[in-house]
């Protein structure tokens, strides 16, 4: 039998109407290190939910079915991870790797953040990059119907007066070429997946990470959260509740371990319809992505220690 705990998780109430395209209804606007310095329409409501051990399952999760998996992937190389260039030129290369290896396909990392409850209390910065970030206690999937295309024409075009890919290229280079943009957009298939990691070197037992089953997410589900930028607008899906959704997550991650979470995949029929169906509708295709949050476990010891991540978003282009 699966093992299970309990947690408490934050949803969009249910008033808020569903929605999946952008519509200024529910949004954000962030400052330049990162931080909520408004918004608007984030009505939120708890619910304490079980949550399934991903580790004592019979069929193993997968990115590709389920929307996360978990790989033993230890550290072969020095990073300083509260060192913005560091992490770009030591990790990303390996988080590039395992993603390649996962999906068979070219994989590039463009961007990243650092986690942490108590580094985040403390006002901690990255060198040479943006603040600590808490740990995001809301269910959400980070790409949608419109955010998702328009991230790989960003890594496509060269950064011009934006900061998409500030400190990754050289002001005239891109991380894909025009061509395959255009194929993966039009007939081909790409992807966004993120490469979830524990910084620490006690495992994760505080503020550990829930995913859950794409294939138990419907369109219905859905609500558009705008986060305005200086130079743009981005986009996730925040969720509303529902009875069908099946959470799972992986007790005491350690450092050696990689948590992969897939943010969007336009190959995944919730993506391919435009909305119109969900995931579960073709039992042999890919889901769409998976919604994710931290969650409190309730018998959480008041001791234990401190949750570090890093989380390394990739490109993928099949």
């Amino acid at each position: 039998m699966s093992e299970t705990t309990n947690g408490t998780f934050n949803f969009l109430s249910e008033a808020t109407e569903p929605s999946l395209w952008r519509n200024s209804q529910v949004l954000m606007v962030r400052d330049t290190d990162g931080n909520t310095a408004e918004s608007k329409g984030v009505d939120l409501a708890s619910h304490v939910l079980d949550v399934v051990d991903a580790r004592h399952q019979a069929s193993p999760m997968t990115c590709e079915r389920n929307g996360f998996e978990l790989l033993a992937a230890p550290l072969e190389m020095t990073v300083d991870f509260m060192d913005h260039t560091s992490v770009i030129e030591n990790y990303y290369p390996h988080c590039e790797a395992l993603v390649s290896k996962l999906t068979g396909a070219r994989a590039y990392a463009f961007d990243h953040n650092i986690r942490s409850a108590g580094g985040k209390e403390a006002k901690r910065r990255i060198t040479g990059g943006q603040d600590v970030q808490d740990p995001a206690h809301v269910v959400h999937g980070d790409y949608t119907l419109r955010s998702g295309p328009d991230r790989l024409l960003q890594l496509t075009l060269p950064p011009g007066g934006n900061d998409t890919l500030k400190g990754i290229l050289a002001a005239d280079e891109s991380l894909i070429s025009e061509a395959d943009a255009n194929k993966a957009l039009n007939d081909g298939r790409f992807a966004i997946i993120n490469v979830w990691r524990n910084i620490d070197d006690q495992p994760v037992a505080t503020h550990p990470l829930a995913l859950c089953d794409g294939q138990t997410v419907a369109p219905e589900d859905l609500v558009v959260f705008e986060i305005h930028y200086a130079d743009r607008i981005g986009e996730n899906y925040f969720a509303k509740f529902s009875p069908s959704h099946k959470f799972y997550y992986y007790p005491s991650v350690t450092r050696d371990e990689a948590l992969i979470i897939k943010q969007w995949d336009s190959a995944g029929p919730l993506a391919t319809s435009n909305g119109e169906a969900a995931d579960a509708v073709d039992p042999d295709a890919p889901c769409t992505f998976s919604f994710h949050s931290a969650f409190v476990e309730e018998d959480t010891p008041a001791d234990a220690p401190d949750r570090w991540s890093i989380e390394v978003r990739c490109i993928v282009v099949y």
